[in-house]
């Protein structure tokens, strides 16, 4: 979920320019370039080098963590100069420095926040033994299971009396009085009675507490780890449930997580819209019919939207109004840890969108109840205009309070070690930035965009604190950041000086595709602006890319798909009837932009729930503008399972694409080289791993023995093909045919290569299509027989030799082979 904060501008095109130079022209240090057997470097800036982007490596330098603080437990960050001193040394060697110069006019404020993070930590460690016990919060605060009975706490400074109800005890606190500590923390201990805890488990509680107008008002426990509604009651406030079921009626896992993937292929997946049936899906139901669906495609992790308890269905998930709560909309939590441990027995990680960003405005139902009559360090959000976001309606955290430190830290580890999730994807990270939170902002790439007074530092400290404990709770967890800014150093370790997120979402590639569909003819696009958007990145900060996620199916905009054929996908998708024009292009074009964003756009790649095969509509919850419909709040499955809907076709190709990453692991590597981008021929070529991806987005031409650059000498064939009939093209390129490369210029000398490589091979590249080539491992026999074949008795033995020499320069025949060569030339090899 975010604001319409702005694109990142293009460079100027031109040779490669100094990243110290370059103000607005670009956020990034693009990790793309030219060509390979180049001196060992660094290249900074998406400039040109004859007109293509070249690949390099990354890189991280660690720095000390030793900290030392004399200060006790503080409500909130402080800003004492002495304090602010300690921790210098540490924070001088900040490694981002190193490999992005231009931050080095920005070094005071990467000291000033790592110091901060630093005290911050230290702090922590000497008052609450260590940064993990203290996220761990949940097994002191809220309902907690104590010998005897239960103890329940609640922070509440500004309450004046405080009472625990609930069925229980009737609903009548009187009995049950709570006491206040000097931190501002109500506690009760509810004794067992005749051996049985006093509040049943899943019966309703609250909290009721006396403020200082005299008034008592009943709240959901801050820390509740369930909360329901009644449903025959309209706009009826949620009730907090305890819950603590018995041994024979708790979820026991039985499946270990999958080790994390390189690359992730994520399926971005709402549970309770993911019925075919106009209806609320359940977790189990998720579990046993969607999770197979996302297997079968080949993803390695699902990313489950709205979990955390959200009053307020069409928020879609992202007005939290119980952090700890699952959304009792789709099941109990034990139907969660369900649907987890399914999705783990299947291979699949399951990644949480988390909402620490911001929380519900509501009062009665969420944590904005507590904030009645507190000051700032008495509350867990700001008071005033900066504890509200006008745009969203909702509440902002106070960042630098510390229980605030303590409720959100220990969110995660909750969700991580209660309910065995493998990582979070952290919404509104833009808005956590910035003071601004990024409103009516257009980030242009100027630095000073990103460091200065409107840095929300206090937010970013809580950010890298929180990456922090979720690495060091779970080592292999993935973290993905939602922010649209490019703030430099976000995917960069903590220990570095970075924010500390493993990834960030590419959330200018899926705007530059709407623009694209919905303001450019077929003709005016651009093959240059297409591979900038697609690669521009920062070096060393890796990426998530997507063509559409839920923002773009939302109502009010249209899917891929829909703004490719509209109407007529409600006609035209039967293979029983010929495909129109639109059809056959907007199939086409579906294809090469999900596979061109994917192959070219990041380290990782997101799909939303049905776009993989073209899912029609937008989506829209029930709301007071729809009479309350579930219509299109759904998934069309039966599309997909129909036979002879070309939607079949879609999924397959989505199928295949990740397949492909899946066999070649081209997404996590490092070899990433754009080779051409030709504005007249439409086309595209690049490299990742040792693939050769060949993109024609001419709407007519198909071009013949079309030339393509690459590295590797040896036999090309085709990896996979958007053309292919079972991906419902024409099938005009040959599977079976073998490309033999030819070596380009000098070797060692690049600017006499071919497009700066220094083989190439010629393919057959139709209008409208994506076609991926991999190396052929040959065997020295099929070795042997193919260059025997090709020299027979009618060439004579010079030319033979000279064919010889040609196929040991390309790599052909290696050193175990060259006594082959006799028979194959006539002649002693060493004089070959």
């Amino acid at each position: 979920m975010y604001a319409s904060w702005g694109l990142l501008p293009k460079p100027a095109t031109g040779s490669l320019t100094p990243f110290s130079s370059r103000e607005s022209s670009l956020t990034s240090i693009n990790k793309w370039t030219v060509a390979s057997k180049q001196p060992a470097g660094i290249v900074f800036g998406h400039g040109k080098f004859n007109g293509t982007p070249h690949c390099i490596l990354s890189s991280t330098i660690p720095t000390s963590e030793k900290v030392e603080r004399g200060s006790a437990i503080s409500a909130v960050l402080t800003d004492d100069k002495s304090a602010m001193m300690t921790g210098l040394e540490e924070s001088e060697n900040i490694g981002i420095l190193g490999v992005d110069p231009g931050l080095e006019p920005y070094k005071d404020h990467f000291r000033y926040r790592v110091r901060r993070y630093l005290d911050q930590k230290k702090s922590i460690e000497a008052n609450e033994g260590s940064l993990e016990e203290f996220a761990q919060g949940y097994l002191k605060f809220g309902f907690t299971k104590e010998e005897g009975g239960i103890m329940y706490r609640e922070w509440a400074p500004a309450a004046q009396e405080a009472q625990v109800i609930g069925d229980f005890n009737g609903w009548d606190g009187s009995n049950h009085k709570m006491e206040k500590n000097q931190f501002g923390v109500w506690s009760i201990k509810i004794p067992d009675s005749g051996g049985n805890a006093a509040i049943p488990h899943n019966s309703r509680v609250k909290f009721r507490f006396r403020h200082g107008d005299g008034v008592w008002v009943d709240r959901v426990p801050a820390w509740i780890k369930y909360a329901t509604v009644d449903p025959t009651r309209f706009a009826a406030p949620y009730d907090g449930v305890y819950w603590d079921p018995p041994p024979s009626e708790g979820y026991q896992f039985k499946f270990p997580r999958p080790p994390k993937s390189e690359s992730p292929r994520i399926y971005e997946a709402h549970v309770g819209m993911s019925s075919s049936e106009p209806r609320v899906n359940s977790y189990r139901e998720f579990a046993d019919d969607v999770l197979p669906r996302i297997r079968a495609n080949n993803y390695n992790t699902v990313q489950l939207m709205a979990v955390m308890e959200h009053s307020y269905y069409a928020s879609f998930g992202y007005h939290v109004t119980n952090f700890f709560a699952v959304s009792s909309r789709s099941g109990t939590p034990e139907d969660l840890k369900y649907l987890i441990d399914k999705a783990h027995s299947l291979g699949l990680r399951v990644l949480m969108d988390v909402v620490h960003s911001h929380a519900s405005n509501n009062v009665t139902d969420g944590l904005n109840g507590f904030d009645v009559g507190q000051s700032s360090q008495g509350s867990y959000f700001h008071t005033g205009d900066r504890g509200y976001h006008k745009l969203w309606d909702s509440r902002l955290f106070n960042y630098a309070n510390w229980e605030v430190l303590r409720f959100l830290l220990s969110n995660l580890r909750w969700w991580l070690e209660e309910f065995k999730f493998d990582g979070f994807r952290f919404d509104g990270v833009t808005s956590m930035l910035y003071h601004h939170h990024g409103i009516n902002m257009a980030f242009t790439g100027n630095y000073n965009e990103y460091f200065s007074e409107a840095t929300d530092v206090e937010a970013v400290v809580y950010m890298m604190l929180a990456n922090y404990i979720v690495h060091s709770i779970l080592p292999d967890a993935t973290v993905i950041a939602e922010d649209v800014s490019g703030m430099p150093g976000l995917g960069w370790p903590v220990s570095g000086g970075g924010i500390g997120f493993d990834y960030r979402l590419a959330m200018g590639i899926p705007d530059k595709w709407i623009d694209y569909l919905k303001n450019k003819k077929d003709e005016e696009w651009s093959m240059e602006e297409i591979s900038w958007s697609l690669t521009n990145r920062r070096y060393t900060e890796k990426c998530i890319s997507y063509a559409e996620s839920h923002d773009q199916a939302i109502v009010g905009d249209k899917t891929i798909a829909f703004l490719l054929m509209d109407t007529e996908m409600y006609s035209g998708m039967s293979s029983f009837v010929d495909a129109s024009p639109t059809v056959k292009r907007g199939i086409a074009l579906h294809k090469m932009i999900h596979f061109i964003t994917m192959a070219l756009g990041g380290e990782g790649y997101l799909n939303f729930m049905g776009n993989e095969f073209g899912h029609p509509e937008w989506i829209d919850f029930p709301r007071e503008g729809n009479d309350w419909s579930y219509e299109k709040c759904r998934r069309q499955w039966n599309l997909v399972d129909t036979d002879h809907l070309r939607y079949q076709s879609l999924n397959a190709f989505d199928r295949a694409m990740n397949l492909l990453d899946e066999k070649f692991s081209f997404l996590a590597s490092t070899k990433q080289i754009v080779s051409s981008t030709n504005e007249d021929d439409k086309v595209i070529v690049f490299e990742r791993g040792d693939l050769v991806f060949v993109f024609n987005f001419h709407p007519e031409n198909t071009y013949d023995g079309y030339k393509v650059g690459c590295d590797l000498p040896g036999k090309y064939r085709v990896a996979l093909d958007s053309d292919a009939f079972e991906f419902g093209g024409e099938g005009r390129v040959g599977h079976d045919a073998d490309h033999f490369t030819s070596p380009e210029g000098i070797p060692g000398v690049p600017e006499t290569n071919f497009n700066n490589r220094p083989n190439s091979f010629k393919v057959l590249s139709p209008a409208r299509t994506c076609v991926v080539y991999h190396k052929v491992e040959e065997s020295l026999e099929e070795i042997y027989n193919s260059t025997h074949a090709s020299t027979s008795d009618t060439v004579d033995s010079d030319e033979k030799g000279e064919q010889s020499v040609l196929l040991k320069d390309l790599g052909v025949i290696p050193s175990e082979m060259e006594g082959l060569t006799d028979e194959i030339t006539g002649e002693d090899a060493s004089d070959a």
